[in-house]
């Protein structure tokens, strides 16, 4: 099958505005991702609003489009640039322009998905572990999720999914597997341009979860699973502690 990864990038950003061109471990920000995602992928584009960025992706030798600056999602941004580029693929990756450390391991393991051939699409879920204590599963900004028994979202959810019922909560991560979602994604080229011309539906808007309106509309999403950890850069205190996390791995 021929992949191609496609990084969604904006300079404009609330928290964090210029956060691609960002300086981490020497190397701007996208440059990291797309650095990680070229180690398993032949084909890596960066798709981007604005010329800054676009000069920055060229003067390290990578690929990047220029997209419109109205889309409302990186969904709509991808499926644009996989027009620009106009090549024939058959699964589009869409890595998120704020993970730097994305592992090897992780897009191998969202291609492996598509050896299904009811795969839609398909993301990641990485299980809570016991590290992990009930503030994180709390947590409305980490999304859960649970699979069906082959592998294929149920649901996604900032809430606690499922309930345990007669269980205190502080015990619940001991009594389910629960699931984190790692908000990777990669699609069949025809179901992409399919998502991108549905309507929000009620359950996104109720989570403001798009992929919600993908299983709403009854597209099958596998879930591939992983135990790494990503680190998003959201902040720059984020910023700050990936490069604390860069300079640990140096010692």
């Amino acid at each position: 099958m021929d992949f191609v990864g496609i990084i969604p990038a904006r300079y404009a950003s609330t928290r964090f505005p210029g956060k691609p061109l960002a300086k981490l471990g020497g190397k701007i920000v996208i440059q990291c991702v797309y650095e990680q995602v070229r180690s398993v992928l032949d084909d890596v584009y960066v798709a981007t609003d604005d010329e800054r960025i676009m000069n920055a992706v060229k003067s390290f030798g990578g690929n990047a489009v220029m997209t419109s600056p109205n889309h409302k999602s990186g969904t709509d941004r991808i499926e644009e640039a996989v027009n620009i580029i106009g090549k024939n693929f058959d699964v589009v990756i869409n890595i998120q322009g704020d993970e730097p450390f994305i592992h090897k391991s992780q897009i191998e393991t969202i291609c492996k998905c598509f050896d299904d051939p009811q795969t839609m699409i398909a993301t990641l879920g990485r299980p809570f572990s016991e590290k992990d204590t009930i503030k994180d599963l709390e947590n409305p900004n980490s999304p859960k999720l649970i699979c069906d028994n082959n592998g294929f979202a149920m649901y996604f959810s900032r809430s606690i999914i499922p309930y345990i019922r007669g269980e205190e909560k502080s015990n619940w991560i001991n009594k389910f597997n629960y699931l984190k979602h790692i908000g990777l994604y990669a699609y069949r080229a025809n179901v992409l341009r399919e998502i991108t011309k549905l309507p929000q539906s009620s359950l996104e808007l109720a989570e403001s979860l798009e992929q919600l309106r993908w299983l709403q509309n009854g597209y099958r999403i596998k879930v591939g699973i992983t135990n790494i950890e990503t680190i998003g850069i959201d902040t720059p205190e984020d910023l700050e502690k990936a490069e604390e996390f860069i300079n640990s791995q140096k010692i």
